[in-house]
């Protein structure tokens, strides 16, 4: 076969692997084809038999020695790229807050649904912690030094 038929034939494999959602199979066989067609470009090609033959070795033995380290690399970078966590951050409750009840509460801009397990209702603008995150829903807490300024007004000091 000519070179640049391979040359299609590895384009082919990559632009398919691609398209099609992280299995990381048909890169090892575009790869194959792209050196096969660099081969045959060179005039190392041989027969048509022989670049078939190498076409297969290349693709199967890099598949098989390459894909596992390349999936456990391209997972291993997921996980340091996970979102980062909202337990901690700082929000501030739109709403009042009865104790045990829901209200509305900001962070980052947004507003969220929030909920407290506290027996004392919280007033709107208390700066509060987030402690867990159920679904779009901020369990809260009264953050450090700002036990004071939630207390609902009348309440004792």
């Amino acid at each position: 076969m000519t070179w640049w038929i391979w040359i299609l034939i590895g384009l082919a494999c990559v632009v398919l692997e691609l398209m099609t959602p992280g299995g990381v199979i048909m890169l090892f066989f575009g790869v194959a084809g792209l050196v096969v067609g660099i081969l045959v470009a060179v005039g190392l090609g041989g027969p048509v038999w022989f670049q078939v033959l190498a076409f297969s070795v290349l693709s199967v033995v890099s598949l098989l020695t390459l894909r596992g380290p390349i999936l456990r690399r391209m997972k291993a970078s997921a996980q340091t790229l996970e979102i980062d966590t909202l337990v901690g951050k700082e929000v501030v409750l739109l709403t009042d807050l009865a104790a045990g009840g829901v209200g509305k509460a900001e962070l980052r801009g947004t507003a969220w649904e929030a909920r407290t397990t506290l027996t004392e209702p919280l007033k709107k603008g208390a700066r509060c912690l987030v402690e867990r995150v159920d679904g779009l829903c901020l369990w809260v807490r009264v953050a450090a030094g700002a036990e004071a300024d939630s207390r609902q007004e009348g309440e004792p000091r």
